[in-house]
């Protein structure tokens, strides 16, 4: 099954972005907090593999996405950024980008935003084929698919801005 969720694209426009889902649903047995205990087999093999990350080619196709680039955060997001971080808005999102092949979600929402403008500044043709060719090998690599603090968690917990990040909020990725 294919999951939707409005994302934040160039110079913050919104778009949909399309996934794999790898989680149940919300239910009242499970809550949002617990990702761990919704997500499926296939989906914990998908995401190892990125192959949840598939059907966001057609974003491509779309012309909503690139290859390379900041990954497109929940619009929700972008009202929390500082001046500093709307820089990854000036880029195109990406299905892959430097901060994915630097330690994905392994990096707190800090070290993530710092590459990401570090990409927006110095994009070049020459760098999108490195960070392709990386992605390959940190993707066999399956190395920073589960941030830190998310311990028996699937996910990064939610940005809040310059607040503190709390653990117990997650958003999928």
């Amino acid at each position: 099954m294919v999951y939707s969720h409005n994302r934040a694209g160039f110079e913050g426009k919104a778009f949909t972005l399309y996934k794999f889902r790898t989680m149940n649903p919300v239910s009242g047995d499970v809550g949002g907090d617990h990702d761990a205990l919704r997500i499926t087999s296939l989906g914990y093999w998908l995401r190892q593999t990125s192959l949840d990350e598939l059907p966001q080619l057609w974003n491509v196709i779309r012309g909503d996405m690139s290859l390379v680039g900041p990954r497109p955060l929940p619009m929700a997001y972008v009202d929390r950024y500082s001046h500093e971080q709307k820089q990854r808005l000036m880029a195109m999102p990406g299905i892959t980008g430097w901060a994915q092949i630097n330690g994905r979600n392994a990096l707190s929402w800090d070290e993530k935003f710092t590459l990401d403008t570090w990409y927006v500044e110095h994009a070049s043709f020459w760098l999108d084929v490195k960070i392709l060719f990386l992605t390959i090998f940190r993707v066999m690599q399956r190395k920073g698919i589960v941030h830190d603090s998310a311990v028996a968690d699937t996910t990064m917990p939610e940005f809040l801005g310059n607040k503190t990040q709390p653990n117990h909020k997650k958003v999928e990725d």
